[in-house]
């Protein structure tokens, strides 16, 4: 006996050793991890810190030089438009020189060659050098009165590109925004996330998302709220989520968050399709009231809901509405009924009554619009007495439903336990479209 309790204690020392040895193995896999990010978020930041200041210097770089051409074609204009006049002024006093060398030539001719018979020639050359104005003479202006150019540059420039160069960026070691939750809906995911950066003041998130297998993320949100479900999710396949933010009046975004991964198990909610008054889209999780003459209940495709759950009715569009109009959930089909206001049901009507069982409750809900998100939330009280017959009728189901930040709270007695719903919708008149997730 001692030796075998012996053994049985040196097999659970084994056991225990084993169990250590993988739960350091599976940390050794963590801190691999975390080394792995961050040597790849440095070297990215590298990157993408030497990607940006090559732009930047060829930027400034082709800046300037547009700059320097503006300002020399600047200098060939002014240099051109002030030498015009001089030249006309040099061309004029040219011509001026040119004809007093010819005047002075034939005066020096007539002078020399004169005689007493020849006093004709002289009268003709006075006449002449009387009819050039030989007193008349052209205006130059002053070296003040013409351009000096010169090159008027601002040494403070310097100094201010200087500062704005030295405070240009900065390098976190960790993204203000990061995903805080992973919820999964039949088909959809909740994504949570919050800010870890004290000093940053949000003013609109980013949310993007892919497939495991994709290279790119798409854009899925932008806005104020912090938690957003995403929608048409394949089950069982995994999803990359991730998140980034603008901080108050700026334009830029922030880095993104750790991206997590994620994927939901739950079987998505569907319409059943074929049914004449109802048009589905492709993943059938929206259904659109025709205009068919054909009316009734378009149920689920299969009891997809489960107690513990939130059940999501999004209303898109709406058309006229009817008392008969009702969206909710049920125990079974029931094939022939125009609406969920019967037994074994529980719904609401499109003005906002709440109906149990296909009795009106006191309490009533705001009407639905087109935006508006109707919930309903389902949990088990007890199982009844002990017998499979579940007799008494006391199998109750707390249910919540809401709408438009109001709620009703109220049991919902059935005479035997239910382990999933259907859900369905009827709606008179055409128009009417609504999502559920």
């Amino acid at each position: 006996m001692e030796t075998e309790a012996l053994l049985l204690e040196a097999r659970e020392s084994v056991e225990a050793a084993r169990t250590y040895r993988r739960e350091l193995q599976q940390r050794l896999k963590g801190l691999q991890l975390a080394r792995q990010q961050i040597k790849e978020s440095a070297a990215l930041t590298r990157d993408v810190l030497e990607q940006h200041f090559n732009d930047l210097k060829g930027t400034l770089r082709k800046l300037l030089d547009e700059r320097l051409v503006s300002l020399l074609q600047e200098v060939d204009a002014i240099e051109e438009e002030s030498i015009k006049p001089l030249d006309e002024c040099r061309k004029l006093i040219e011509q001026g020189v040119g004809t007093a060398d010819e005047l002075l030539r034939e005066g020096e001719t007539v002078i020399h060659g004169v005689t007493g018979e020849e006093s004709d020639k002289l009268c003709s050359f006075t006449k002449k050098a009387l009819h050039i104005q030989l007193d008349s003479l052209p205006e130059v202006p002053s070296l003040v009165d013409v351009p000096c150019l010169s090159a008027q540059l601002d040494d403070s420039l310097l100094t201010v590109v200087r500062n704005q160069i030295f405070n240009h960026g900065a390098v976190a070691s960790r993204p203000p925004i990061q995903i805080e939750e992973l919820i999964e809906k039949p088909g959809g995911i909740i994504v949570k996330w919050c800010k870890v950066d004290e000093d940053f003041v949000p003013q609109d998130y980013r949310l993007q998302y892919r497939k495991i297998t994709a290279s790119h993320f798409e854009d899925v949100y932008v806005g104020s709220d912090t938690e957003f479900i995403v929608l048409h999710i394949d089950p069982n396949v995994d999803y990359q989520f991730r998140v980034c933010a603008r901080g108050d009046g700026r334009q830029e975004w922030s880095p993104w968050s750790v991206s997590q991964t994620g994927c939901s198990t739950l079987v998505p909610h569907e319409w059943t399709p074929g049914f004449e008054g109802y048009s589905l889209s492709s993943r059938r999780n929206i259904a659109l009231r025709n205009d068919s003459q054909v009316g009734g209940v378009l149920y689920s495709r299969a009891p997809t809901y489960y107690c513990g759950q939130t059940l999501t009715f999004r209303i898109e569009t709406v058309g006229q509405p009817d008392k008969k109009d009702s969206i909710g959930v049920c125990v079974a089909q029931q094939n022939g009924a125009d609406s969920l206001q019967r037994d074994k049901a529980v719904c609401v009507s499109t003005n906002g009554a709440v109906f149990v069982n296909g009795k009106e409750m006191t309490n009533q809900l705001p009407a639905v619009t087109s935006g508006s998100a109707v919930t309903f939330d389902i949990e088990a009280v007890n199982l009844g007495p002990s017998n499979n017959n579940n007799e008494g009728g006391n199998f109750k189901l707390r249910v919540t439903i809401g709408s438009n930040n109001r709620e009703v709270v109220f049991d919902w007695v059935l005479d035997q336990s239910c382990g999933s719903l259907y859900f369905g919708c009827s709606f008179s008149y055409p128009g009417w479209k609504v999502l559920v997730f």
